[in-house]
């Protein structure tokens, strides 16, 4: 049975509190991204460093990717419970918001695409698209935009840690390196993921190509595919956001896609949702 309470605090206004936390969040990494490129340039950085950056983003990215997105969101497959509790705890380290937040706010956006009522639309300028819609007032609700995963119990469980796993994903680089590992494989880690990820809504609205014929202006662009793990191909996504795999050609690089193969061929997932040939064609634009 669902806690009304708990729902009835996720229906809550941002308010300046809310929004102070969201501007901590943006800034502190930024500020301690500056910080490790000046110690960079002093070549004050060891290899552990390094690979705590790379396989923390790698994890945490995915976490956004495959848990929140491609599962969370569009329910592009099945789950095994601890595959759903891994992948949502290492999106929610991610530090984009909980789960339920994520998914409604993605979900208003697919809705509303590139017109008024899109939270992070392009017409309100790239900025606004990229960070600013954080403090604006046009955001999903759970109640209305996230229903099926108020019937998830794992999702909601993941929500009401959230701060439980913000704090895992800074202390498991700290135990690792130290300071250092909370420097490059928590804080500068977080500022890489959160503007890969934003790109996706601001780049990806603004530049690149279409394939397919969509009502937004979404496009596919190569460098946020390659690094934003397959998110990059948005035109992709928004002709077929159903789909588990946004990377549609053979050249098109979808790191999250690959990962969703292995799952599903070693059995931790399965009813993987995929795009026939026929449907591709149709919708391509001439």
């Amino acid at each position: 049975m669902q806690d009304s309470s708990w729902q009835h605090s996720m229906m809550e206004p941002r308010t300046a509190l809310s929004r102070s936390l969201t501007l901590i969040v943006v800034i502190v990494p930024f500020i301690a991204t500056i910080y490790a490129i000046v110690t960079l340039w002093q070549r004050a950085i060891a290899p552990v460093d390094l690979a705590l950056l790379v396989g923390m983003y790698l994890l945490t990215g995915l976490g956004i990717t495959v848990g929140f997105h491609r599962f969370a969101t569009h329910r592009s497959f099945r789950s095994h419970p601890v595959v759903e509790v891994v992948l949502l705890a290492l999106g929610s380290m991610a530090v984009e918001g909980d789960v339920l937040q994520w998914v409604s706010d993605h979900w208003v956006h697919h809705k509303y695409s590139d017109k008024p009522g899109d939270p992070h639309s392009p017409l309100e300028g790239l900025f606004h698209a990229h960070v600013g819609w954080f403090f604006g007032s046009t955001r999903g609700t759970p109640d209305k935009d996230a229903k099926h995963l108020l019937k998830d119990p794992i999702a909601r469980f993941m929500t009401r840690t959230f701060p439980l796993w913000v704090a895992l994903g800074l202390v498991i680089p700290y135990l690792i390196d130290g300071w250092r590992g909370v420097l490059w494989g928590g804080l500068v880690r977080i500022f890489m993921t959160h503007h890969i990820t934003w790109s996706v809504n601001s780049v990806c609205h603004q530049f690149g190509r279409r394939a397919f014929d969509t009502p937004d202006h979404s496009h596919n662009q190569w460098l946020v595919g390659l690094l934003g793990l397959g998110e990059g191909w948005h035109n992709n996504h928004h002709a077929f956001p159903e789909s588990a795999f946004h990377g549609l050609a053979w050249y098109q690089i979808d790191v999250s896609g690959y990962v969703i193969r292995l799952l599903e061929r070693v059995g931790w997932i399965s009813d993987v949702r995929r795009v026939s040939i026929e449907r591709q064609h149709k919708k391509k634009i001439a």
